[in-house]
């Protein structure tokens, strides 16, 4: 959404920052392909396999796991842009796809970490009406109504595609032109900070609040509480660990950086460096992708539990296999003897 490359602005002509934007994009996007297709397609794996044990924070793990794959099967199409120097040679519907997986991604991960917050604070501040709100119809419903409601609002991201840059003969993808218009971004940009970001948060902070206050409170039944409590404190240091670093910058810096596009006031210097404040913060929002597996082993509800049953049933059809092997290798042996018994007789 931020102009990413503007080596012309306000009529001041600087150097571009292509190569550290170059470098830096396909390092880190490479880096966030591998580590989250692996954690999050074991997570989803294990998910899947141990369904029968699904709950509502079961379900929105499971859907968290489906957008961070969605998104990081993407990440390739990008290495490959920032690897040929900004050059893009796959297409306007992959350009537009592409664009648009990133931020849809970006959103459902907040909006699921919201509903599992939520989930979380049900299941310990009100456990007798937990009961009846949080089931496992109503997570799907929930999710449905996430998945719709990103992928509606994100839409405006499969409106930019490939365009031609005349300064460098490139096509060029995940960069406005020149002549777009800065009062458009500005307005998709406080739209997705406040209803995509700032509410979501706050609505997260008052839940870990109410928890807290709960689990401070009740002093009965203390093994079960510190279990509880620790498993929540968990939970609540994911999350916001993944808010600080990954959303809350990148919110931070989109909004300024925007506004900067439209100060006249501006030196060369300030311009390069929110340039490549771009770049980083960007990296960082896409690392979500691999910050949620955290969620899902240190906060997620019984999913190392999950994890040993699916270890254990596998180890079993394992050995349900070796000792189904030992029986047909050794049954020519037992049917042998008789024949030279009854060949020496």
């Amino acid at each position: 959404m931020a102009l990413q490359n503007d080596s012309m602005h306000n009529g001041k002509q600087c150097t571009p920052i292509d190569d550290f934007r170059n470098q830096v994009y396909s390092t880190v996007y490479s880096i966030i392909t591998v580590f989250g297709l692996m954690g999050n397609g074991f997570a989803l794996y294990v998910l899947l396999r141990t369904y029968r044990q699904t709950s509502a924070f079961h379900i929105y793990m499971l859907n968290l796991a489906v957008s961070d794959l969605l998104c990081v099967s993407t990440l390739p199409l990008r290495v490959l842009y920032y690897v040929n120097k900004g050059q893009w040679n796959m297409g306007d519907f992959l350009c537009r796809v592409s664009s648009y997986a990133l931020y849809m991604n970006l959103y459902c991960s907040i909006f699921f970490m919201m509903a599992m917050s939520f989930t979380r604070f049900l299941a310990i501040v009100f456990p007798v009406q937990n009961l009846r709100l949080a089931s496992e119809k109503k997570a799907w419903i929930v999710c449905m109504c996430i998945w719709v409601f990103i992928c509606t609002t994100s839409s405006p991201f499969l409106l930019s595609g490939e365009h031609l840059d005349t300064k460098t003969n490139k096509t060029k993808c995940f960069e406005p032109p020149e002549n777009g218009k800065i009062d458009k971004l500005i307005f998709l940009n406080y739209f997705s900070l406040v209803v995509g970001f700032i509410i979501p948060f706050l609505v997260i902070l008052l839940c870990y609040v109410g928890i807290m206050r709960t689990l401070l409170r009740n002093t009965n039944n203390f093994s079960k509480q510190r279990y509880t409590r620790n498993k929540a404190i968990r939970m609540i240091v994911v999350v916001m660990f993944a808010f600080l670093v990954s959303f809350m910058p990148y919110h931070i810096q989109r909004t300024l950086h925007l506004n900067f596009s439209s100060r006249k006031d501006t030196t060369c210097q300030e311009i390069i460096s929110m340039q490549k404040s771009v770049v980083i913060t960007l990296c960082l929002a896409a690392a979500n992708c691999c910050f949620d597996p955290m969620l899902y082993f240190f906060s997620g509800e019984n999913f190392r539990h999950r994890l040993s049953t699916f270890r254990r049933v596998s180890g079993n059809i394992g050995g349900a296999h070796q000792n189904r092997h030992r029986l047909q290798s050794s049954a020519p042996v037992e049917e042998s003897e008789p024949q030279v018994c009854s060949g020496s007789s």
